[in-house]
């Protein structure tokens, strides 16, 4: 994700043969390649009867059914975007089928940003895996951050029924509350939203619908049984662009009511940049190194962490949590989103 005047988007990269972490900014300076063993495709997508590209990989040895992880890339990314290598580079040593799509680039037009072509997208992506690899009907998996987070929420409340588990970081949850927060800030993705959208919130009723069809906060409450983890860094909004409500939000529309945590506690975590007083307790992850969690509640399938970081991912801790995650019920063996013949 872009930063509009000022600032820093930092991501944990995480290095899977010597469990070491480190950063790496947004920028592509560092230049990493896709793994050879990645292998870049076209899918049919039923919705506009379209093909799309992605980066795919299924493991030679397949026999037994294998866990499916889909990656989702940034609100400025692209499906050959690099920091989504780490996803790709877990699925080679953990042999699992990995997929990558495009889903229609950046979110900067109406054909992207949250649209029903995008959803279409990704379910699409999951049948050509399902189709093309040995599948784990139970072991589906989404994941993303930033943008990919914001899409990973909406894809979890419009088709909860795919996924044995979502992972999502740093995430836009509310485009209009997204939109007033980049305007005011000087945030260039101020004007990505506007012309996903066609306006400014409340310019007409026709771009009002849009904003609220586009945003995951409309259709979260469909996922109350997924296996959700929300997480974001106690700084972003701060030092990043989405500020730690859009979180805590997402988190209050999952789980259950005794569960929530106040409008008093998310304007304090948002507005201070602190775990209020009454809620710090003592948390140790290893899987979030130097980032330790500073408050993470869990309620029915729904987890939320907030962690000492900012507008980023640790993908040791996104992934190994993804790879505990199993769906209780198989889905259907024909393809997702279509009528049974």
């Amino acid at each position: 994700m872009k930063r509009g005047k000022s600032g820093l988007i930092c991501f944990v990269i995480f290095h899977f043969s010597a469990m070491s972490v480190f950063h790496q900014s947004l920028s592509d300076s560092q230049k990493p390649f896709w793994p050879e063993q990645i292998k870049e495709i076209r899918y049919y997508c039923s919705a506009d009867k379209s093909l799309q590209p992605a980066q795919f990989y299924k493991p030679d040895s397949n026999t037994s059914p294998l866990p499916l992880l889909v990656a989702l890339h940034t609100w400025s990314g692209n499906y050959k975007q690099k920091m989504s290598i780490p996803y790709a580079k877990w699925c080679i040593d953990k042999n699992w089928v990995f997929i990558h799509p495009n889903f229609r680039g950046p979110n900067r037009k109406p054909l992207a940003t949250g649209s029903e072509l995008v959803v279409a997208d990704i379910i699409s992506a999951v049948n050509y895996a399902r189709q093309n690899a040995n599948v784990d009907p139970n072991r589906i998996y989404l994941i993303g951050v930033s943008g990919g987070g914001y899409t990973a929420l909406l894809m979890a409340g419009k088709a909860p029924e795919i996924w044995a588990g979502v992972s999502a970081w740093a995430s836009i949850t509310d485009l209009k509350a997204w939109y007033i927060h980049c305007n005011k800030h000087g945030i260039d993705h101020a004007q990505d939203i506007l012309k996903s959208c066609g306006g400014p919130p409340g310019s007409s009723d026709k771009v009002d619908k849009e904003y609220i069809k586009r945003s995951p906060i409309t259709y979260l409450e469909n996922a109350d049984k997924v296996n959700l983890d929300i997480n974001t860094g106690i700084n972003d909004g701060h030092t990043g662009d989405v500020p730690v409500s859009h979180s805590l939000i997402a988190f209050n529309l999952v789980c259950k009511e005794k569960d929530r945590i106040s409008k008093k506690d998310i304007k304090y975590f948002t507005e201070k940049a602190e775990v209020p007083l009454h809620l710090k307790t003592k948390i140790e992850d290893p899987h979030y190194g130097e980032k330790q969690p500073l408050f993470r509640r869990k309620s029915g399938t729904a987890r939320i962490t907030i962690f000492d970081g900012g507008h980023e991912i640790i993908y040791e801790a996104a992934l190994s949590w993804l790879s505990k995650q199993k769906r209780k019920t198989t889905i259907p063996m024909q393809r997702i989103g279509e009528k049974t013949k």
